[in-house]
């Protein structure tokens, strides 16, 4: 493939840019973004709809009609190579449209397209770029990429805790640690999960709503988890709940890819303990508790060399009066 135009990386960020509003809404498909440029111009532009559908390459293609033709496709996965009922490979619609250049931050891993998709571009004369902001387009779809590679959800831990690393007062009382700013950040992080969870003495203590309390998206909330060994006072089941027994078993759960564990400490402890945690989110509030409850209990380490080389940083910024650190766990690719 030739020289791709310079402004390659920025059309391959705005593509990002769009996948990312598809989070938490298109499992078990991936949320993917497209753009289609042409003579320098945008000329359509899409990302994977609720429910998996139409793919973003479809809904860019339908925008940009005829502009498509000799156009360059930046798509942050390969294009599906396989035919469903629900619709079209999006390579067959590409090579229909008559675009020119495919550019593609990463191969698609699921069986039934990896490789092809890309195969069946070249084949119809369609000049094909890959690895274009790969690592970016790793973090956008990293609920699906983590499904297809350990068979389970991307597993986010929110913590808000105190600077001496408290939830609560002794007393339990925990509203609120972190302030208005944080708590916003946290109700847009549920807005990008497939589902929520908490631990039974949270779900006991408060009976939490876990809703979206953000204007223009209070449609986006997640499915509601509880996790409990045994059945809690109450009924959970039946009044918009589901319970799962252990960590492992959310991968069970149908149409999820992404799962915020928000509480409390038990919950936590054991979704660390058994290493499901690939992302953390640490809200730190500018308080000193002394005394309170503990953010966690045991999570299984038999040496502090053990806590060493797990956790890289990959984000921080002020909320407010909050600091939020953003880690992601050091796993072998």
């Amino acid at each position: 493939m030739g020289p791709l135009n310079p402004d390659a990386a920025r059309w391959m960020g705005a593509a990002l840019a769009l996948a990312a509003r598809g989070r938490g809404r298109t499992a078990p498909n991936p949320n993917v973004g497209c753009v289609i440029v042409n003579r320098g111009r945008v000329v359509g532009r899409g990302w994977t709809q609720p429910g998996g559908r139409p793919h973003a390459e479809a809904m860019a293609l339908a925008q940009a009609g005829e502009e498509a033709r000799g156009a360059t496709v930046y798509v942050t996965l390969e294009p599906c190579a396989h035919e469903s009922a629900r619709g079209p490979a999006c390579s067959s619609l590409l090579i229909e449209a008559g675009v020119a250049r495919v550019a593609i931050a990463r191969g698609d891993p699921d069986p039934r397209t990896h490789g092809a998709g890309i195969a069946r571009l070249e084949a119809a004369g369609i000049a094909v770029a890959q690895d274009m902001l790969a690592a970016e387009a790793r973090t956008a779809m990293a609920g699906f990429l983590t499904r297809q590679a350990l068979g389970r959800p991307q597993v986010t831990l929110k913590l808000a805790t105190s600077l001496d690393g408290c939830i609560a007062l002794a007393s339990g009382e925990s509203r609120w640690i972190t302030g208005a700013e944080a708590r916003a950040h946290a109700h847009l992080e549920r807005a990008r999960h497939e589902a929520i969870l908490v631990g039974r003495g949270t779900w006991q203590a408060d009976t939490p709503t876990l809703d979206v309390r953000l204007a223009g998206l209070e449609d986006r909330a997640p499915r509601r988890l509880l996790l409990s060994r045994r059945h809690p006072h109450g009924s959970a089941e039946g009044n918009g709940w589901h319970k799962i027994r252990s960590p492992h078993d959310i991968a069970t759960l149908a149409g999820v890819d992404h799962v915020l564990v928000e509480g409390g400490a038990g919950a936590a402890s054991a979704f660390l303990a058994a290493d499901l945690v690939d992302r953390l989110l640490l809200y730190r509030a500018p308080i000193l508790i002394g005394g309170g409850l503990p953010a966690l209990g045991d999570i299984g380490l038999g040496a502090l060399a053990e806590a060493h080389g797990r956790w890289q940083q990959t984000d921080a910024r002020q909320l407010g009066s909050d600091r939020l650190e953003v880690y992601e766990r050091a796993r072998e690719a």
